[in-house]
């Protein structure tokens, strides 16, 4: 009688639903991170949109649907909505986190103040690359516990304030890896190559769609080794590390987005710092 009694105390303690690995993963509901919100056990999955774009919508454990919101960087504390397809509204509660500042010597001086040429090449170059940002296909993505793409130490973290030569940019959208020249780089995840470029900040770079509004980006490689529509396996080799494009030094610069949101990448590799 008396161990029912304590397995009763211990059910009516508990939560009306445990969390997820997954919620426990990526919930980190700061700016430039990442919010699990709760869309309950319907037979089909709802759709939800955040800041009229759509939402990455899976079950979790078999049981409830999950929509993962991706927010930016310039996101306040405080309530903020997604909104479902039968037009109800859910919210959830965004925490302040403070990031540190950044200072970078550049010696190629139009790295930091480009001419009316280069300014031209770089509008052109970010409408293209945000297009990719900007892409949802319906697979759903194969792992969300991302592996990390190269073997290497965290450098810089994501959500920097910089300071090039003394003069405020926009803060750090990813994260660096200390790295040689030449290491090799392996999709984090599954996915399809929807972008190559050589651009004049991020040098070589390789775009790839992991499914549902989340999309990896890696810059500064010295090589690439796929082409577009190339279909990327879990470990799958996408290019070499570099130091093309703005970088002091070979490194490996790692963006995720989802809902066309820049997030921290070290929630995905079970890494984030609060």
């Amino acid at each position: 009688m008396r161990l029912f009694t304590l397995i009763t105390l211990f059910c009516l303690a508990l939560p009306a639903h445990a969390q997820g690995f997954i919620t426990r993963l990526l919930d980190q509901p700061v700016p430039g991170g990442v919010a699990v919100v709760d869309l309950g056990a319907a037979a089909k999955a709802p759709s939800a949109t955040y800041q009229g774009k759509p939402l990455l919508v899976i079950r979790e454990d078999g049981q409830r649907w999950i929509a993962i919101v991706g927010l930016p960087l310039s996101t306040k504390p405080g309530t903020e909505r997604i909104e479902l397809d039968s037009g109800e509204r859910l919210s959830f509660q965004v925490r302040a986190k403070h990031y540190v500042e950044q200072r970078i010597t550049i010696k190629n001086q139009q790295q930091v103040n480009p001419n009316a040429a280069n300014l031209k090449r770089i509008e052109r170059e970010l409408a293209e690359q945000t297009r990719a940002y900007q892409q949802f296909s319906p697979r759903q993505p194969s792992n969300l516990l991302f592996d990390k793409p190269v073997n290497g130490p965290l450098s810089s973290p994501f959500g920097l304030r910089r300071f090039f030569n003394g003069e405020e940019r926009n803060p750090h959208s990813g994260l660096d890896f200390a790295a040689n020249q030449g290491t090799t780089i392996k999709a984090p995840a599954a996915g399809k190559v929807i972008l190559i470029g050589d651009y004049f900040f991020n040098g070589k770079t390789v775009f790839v769609d992991h499914g549902q509004g989340l999309i990896s980006m890696f810059c500064h490689l010295s090589a690439i080794d796929v082409r577009v529509g190339d279909e990327l396996p879990r470990g799958g080799v996408l290019g070499k590390v570099g130091a093309t494009g703005r970088a002091t030094g070979p490194h490996l610069h790692w963006n995720v987005s989802l809902n066309d949101a820049r997030v921290d990448p070290a929630i995905f590799i079970g890494a984030f710092k609060p």
